[in-house]
């Protein structure tokens, strides 16, 4: 378990790496699905994409210190738990929010195979 929960936590670093990157550069795809299709405002985006980037750091620094890569894996799960959420609020289906479920779980693995070590 320790490698996979290891492992999981190295793709969600730069998965988050990447989604929060791409919010916090002002994406235009990532701007369009926040304003027009979420009705979610801008700054909203920005903060969404500073938290993950965030978390990721802190999922890399994790590596060394167990107790902020499970605050990180934490802060995921919450945000992908609110993704998933506002996927099905506009009737997006289970093929839309099936990535942030994805996401969720892989984020709740690392969050319990990193609690015996926090």
């Amino acid at each position: 378990m320790k490698w996979t929960t290891l492992i999981l936590q190295g793709l969600l670093a730069l998965a988050y790496l990447m989604f929060g990157g791409l919010k916090l550069s002002g994406n235009a795809m990532q701007v369009q699905a926040f304003t027009e299709t979420y009705g979610y405002g801008l700054g909203f985006m920005y903060v969404v994409g500073a938290i993950e980037l965030l978390s990721a750091i802190g999922l890399i620094i994790g590596f060394w210190k167990p107790r902020i890569a499970f605050i990180s894996a934490g802060v995921i799960a919450i945000i992908m738990a609110g993704a998933m959420l506002t996927h099905l609020k506009l009737g997006q289906g289970i093929s839309v929010a099936g990535l942030p479920f994805i996401l969720l779980v892989l984020a709740m693995i690392v969050l319990i195979g990193r609690a015996k070590r926090a």
